[in-house]
């Protein structure tokens, strides 16, 4: 199936390994100019390669004026910004008592602050085009919140506000913005070496694989996403065939959340 994203310009943030840059693999495959981004230069090069994308770009979007930069290097070097995925992140485990307020507001300024910046940075380029596309990459935590991972789940459920928000009010300039809720997915995030499976071990007492067997056996499906897997639901989105969907929240998750919404 075509999906309509031939020279479409693409920015993904947070694209250097995970859903991410399996996003901006996906949309490349399909035509589209990619432009990734991360923190790491050398990181960000490699995801370029591996992409095939058209541009990386260095950028720490937890500081204020990164979104609108990323955006306007995007735009000069590539294009205007036909797609903006905002995959940008990061969790960990916690429990509630133990968050201080300087680490709900770096959970909030990453996991929030800049997607609204992003989105903002993108919108004037949008509107005056009558035309766009704003997927956001929330979780499953936001629909039903982690109880180990408190400041996380509350961001993201802050990026479903946000998704249906700006979706109501740009609609009428041809703007579609929706997000995307995955369940626990096969990535770094989850696999590697202190990440969020070692972290629950480390909390349970349970062995690295003994938490990632216990988290797979919580799906419906019976295991863990793979990154490819919620990269082509975020690139249907991005894509023409999704042209009447807007404000949704879709879910893949692998049937984890029992409720339809």
């Amino acid at each position: 199936m075509d999906l309509g994203l031939r020279d479409r310009v693409c920015v993904v943030t947070g694209s250097t390994n995970g859903i991410g840059l399996a996003t901006a693999q996906v949309l490349a495959r399909e035509g589209a100019r990619v432009v990734v981004t991360g923190r790491d230069s050398a990181r960000v090069e490699r995801a370029r390669e591996a992409a095939g994308a058209a541009l990386g770009v260095v950028a720490d979007l937890s500081e204020p004026a990164a979104a609108e930069e990323v955006i306007e290097e995007a735009s000069t070097a590539v294009g205007d910004v036909d797609c903006l995925v905002n995959n940008v992140g990061v969790a960990y485990q916690a429990s509630f008592d133990e968050v201080s307020d300087e680490q709900w507001d770096e959970m909030w300024q990453l996991n929030v602050m800049s997607f609204v910046r992003a989105i903002r940075a993108v919108l004037p380029s949008m509107r005056s085009r009558g035309s766009g596309v704003i997927v956001n990459v929330s979780s499953t935590a936001a629909k039903r919140p982690s109880t180990g991972m408190p400041n996380y789940s509350v961001t993201k459920a802050a990026v479903l506000s946000l998704s249906r928000l700006v979706a109501d009010l740009y609609a009428k300039d041809g703007v579609r913005c929706n997000a995307i809720a995955p369940g626990p997915t096969a990535t770094g995030a989850w696999l590697d070496e202190g990440g969020l499976a070692d972290q629950q071990a480390q909390r349970s007492g349970k062995s690295h694989q003994e938490v990632l067997e216990s988290v797979a056996a919580g799906r419906p499906l019976g295991r863990l996403a793979e990154p490819e897997e919620i990269a082509s639901v975020i690139a249907f989105l991005c894509s023409e065939r999704a042209s009447y969907v807007t404000g949704a929240a879709w879910s893949a998750d692998g049937g984890t959340v029992p409720i339809i919404i």
